[in-house]
């Protein structure tokens, strides 16, 4: 873990990063998170990050309380004070600390907070090997296009996960998947449509998920976007789910089945190659 948050315009030792009992953000999980990856010591696709940032604070009325680029100049901070050469940037922001009472307070400020975290991404052994996801009832609530604290939904189906001994958990309603409980769920058919269900509120708009999507088109592959079912996916010729800490990261069993011939797929493999090449040409 690294040594230096951010805290309300101060970098402090994260052994002495305090935020009130009385922020929204722990009262309500009134507030919005992002994570950026962090590939060479620079940022990844954090130009996306920031604008879903700004559609989640405005979606729910919550005012930055610094500009876009001050946000910048922290995470790099962040990045360069504790040495992060691969690994990521958290940022919350909560409407503040305030008497308890639901209706948004007149006079709170907003609290901002950041860390960084080392991590291993592109040699991650998960990513050689593939990994197991087990499949879940999406229980959260309608606007998951928003980036909410409110994660207790999304705790309790890694949980499972875990317990299971995968490493993810697609989530579904009505019978289709909506997405993994912190990825964008995808397939390889048979003849090699990379699928993933479209934008919708049913869904966070993935900054991986665009980035693949662009990349596989730039380079010929066919890409559909629909809903697709646990036994679809089961039955594809691959599977994978994409996140900002994990890339692209192929998925050889669902509930116990293999998916293909349960080893990562050519087509994810691909991808993965294209979107680490490309990160790194193109982080800041």
């Amino acid at each position: 873990m690294s040594d230096i948050a951010y805290v309300d315009g101060a970098f402090v030792p994260r052994a002495e990063a305090r935020v009130s009992i009385f922020d929204r953000g722990f009262l309500f999980a009134d507030g919005i998170y992002e994570v950026c990856a962090v590939l060479d010591g620079r940022l990844v696709d954090n130009g996306p990050h920031l604008d879903r940032l700004a559609r989640s604070v405005g979606a729910i009325e919550l005012p930055l309380p610094v500009s876009r680029e001050q946000i910048v100049e922290i995470e790099r901070a962040l990045v360069a004070r504790n040495g992060v050469s691969e690994g990521l940037v958290y940022m919350q922001v909560t409407r503040g600390a305030a008497d308890r009472d639901f209706a948004f307070p007149e006079n709170a400020t907003p609290t901002l907070v950041a860390f960084s975290q080392k991590k291993t991404i592109v040699a991650a052994p998960a990513a050689q090997t593939g990994v197991s996801v087990i499949s879940t009832d999406d229980i959260r609530w309608a606007r998951r296009d928003i980036k909410s604290v409110a994660l207790l939904a999304q705790v309790l189906a890694k949980q499972a996960a875990r317990r299971a001994g995968a490493a993810e958990a697609f989530m579904t309603e009505d019978g289709f998947v909506t997405e993994g409980a912190s990825s964008t769920a995808f397939i390889v058919t048979a003849s090699n449509e990379i699928v993933t269900r479209p934008l919708s509120r049913a869904l966070l708009p993935g900054c991986t998920r665009m980035a693949v999507l662009r990349l596989a088109a730039e380079r010929g592959m066919a890409v559909v976007e629909r809903a697709f079912t646990i036994a679809e996916a089961q039955s594809a010729a691959e599977c994978f789910f994409t996140s900002a800490t994990s890339f692209v990261m192929p998925v050889i069993a669902i509930d116990g089945r293999a998916v293909g011939n349960g080893q990562p797929g050519p087509a994810t493999r691909r991808l993965r190659e294209i979107y680490i090449e490309t990160a790194r040409a193109t982080a800041e």
